[in-house]
């Protein structure tokens, strides 16, 4: 390319290692009674998550000194393992079902998520195929379809797991890309109106989801079931107040709030470290999109370009899904917060995917 590359960027790196370090924090805080209670050991999860998060810091590492040209000629490749992925995730006998849910493939005592793989594989087959068909981005045909087609194929098989937070996820973020590239709004729209519709159909034709959909319209109707979780995480979160009842004190955590450590651990942040604390994790999650939008405008081609939004916007988005569950301004999805909700594969695939933001951050000039 000619350009010789640069430290990367700073504040996206900054903002990342902040969220980790309150992440492993909050973790610890969640999940200390829990994990006494089922495993006999206050640091169970604590001790994992670490571990993780060291894994991902070096997968982060890793991609962040690979030239992200790299990943072009790998995008096709990686998108078909993942669907294999995706299907062998599906097998009985293959796939672990965990809470009525069949999402983690094993590798000995080992488990993974194959739908974490997705996000990001789906971002490098989108920006590797719009960078393709940047000349014929305006024609539906041969524009558009060949990224709706894999979309559909990966929406339906990790809907079928079943996890439809994922796949919103993925959803939304093909549909940005598609902006970004230059779709057609006319196209972009009729694509919005289909997606809708989809997702009511998939609602409707699952019963537990309408009983998630109708907990969110008044979660006290059902305050021992569908609407239990909601209504203990806005107790979290409405009994930290300003400062909040102290790190370590959180009521909730004492097997009130289910998962206090995975998929509401926002909630007892809130309730341990009050607005401050969330409004400076918020803060964060923002420096990380302004930075990660600044390299996608910045970036020196399509290619790069549509990465950098891609991945910030993949983040972003599950960000504030998990944000919108914990606080009652949506139906509980089952997605996680990035960076600091306990968890494995998600955590190493959305770092790796960092790192990748951050080589692309190598080859701009931000300010």
């Amino acid at each position: 390319m000619g350009v010789r590359p640069k430290s990367p960027d700073f504040i996206i790196f900054f903002a990342v290692i902040a969220l980790l370090a309150i992440g492993v924090v909050m973790v610890y805080s969640s999940s200390a009674v829990s994990a006494y209670v089922n495993f006999q050991d206050s640091y169970y999860f604590l001790k994992r998550q670490i571990i993780w998060v060291t894994l991902g810091l070096l997968a982060m590492i890793l991609t962040m000194n690979i030239d992200y040209h790299a990943w072009r000629k790998l995008a096709k490749p990686v998108m078909l393992v993942t669907i294999v992925l995706l299907i062998l995730v599906l097998i009985p006998g293959m796939g672990r079902v965990v809470n009525g849910a069949r999402r983690w493939l094993g590798f000995g005592s080992l488990y993974m998520q194959p739908s974490e793989i997705a996000k990001l594989s789906m971002v490098l087959f989108c920006a590797s195929s719009l960078a393709l068909r940047q000349d014929r981005i305006t024609s539906f045909v041969k524009g558009v379809l060949p990224q709706l087609l894999v979309l559909l194929v990966v929406f339906g098989l990790i809907l079928k797991e079943p996890d439809l937070g994922t796949a919103l996820a993925i959803g939304g973020t093909v549909f940005v890309l598609l902006f970004t590239a230059g779709a057609k709004i006319s196209h972009l729209v009729s694509l919005g109106v289909a997606g809708v519709s989809g997702i009511i159909a998939a609602i409707i034709v699952e019963p537990y989801r309408m009983k998630r959909l109708l907990a969110f319209s008044d979660p006290w109707a059902d305050p021992l079931d569908t609407g239990y979780h909601i209504i203990q995480s806005l107790y979290a979160i409405g009994s930290g107040g300003l400062f909040g009842v102290g790190l370590g004190r959180s009521r909730e955590k004492f097997l009130y709030l289910p998962e206090p450590h995975t998929d509401f651990i926002f909630a007892i942040l809130g309730e341990e470290l009050g607005f401050i604390g969330t409004i400076t994790v918020i803060i964060l999650f923002f420096l990380f999109a302004w930075r990660g939008l600044k390299v996608a405008i910045s970036a020196p081609d399509i290619f790069g370009s549509l990465m950098a939004a891609g991945i910030t916007t993949m983040i972003i988005i599950q960000a504030l899904m998990n944000i919108a569950v914990v606080t009652a301004s949506m139906p509980v999805t089952g997605i996680p917060l990035p960076f600091l909700s306990f968890g494995g594969s998600a955590l190493i695939f959305t770092l790796s995917g960092v790192g990748i933001l951050l080589n692309i951050s190598r080859y701009v000039n931000l300010k």
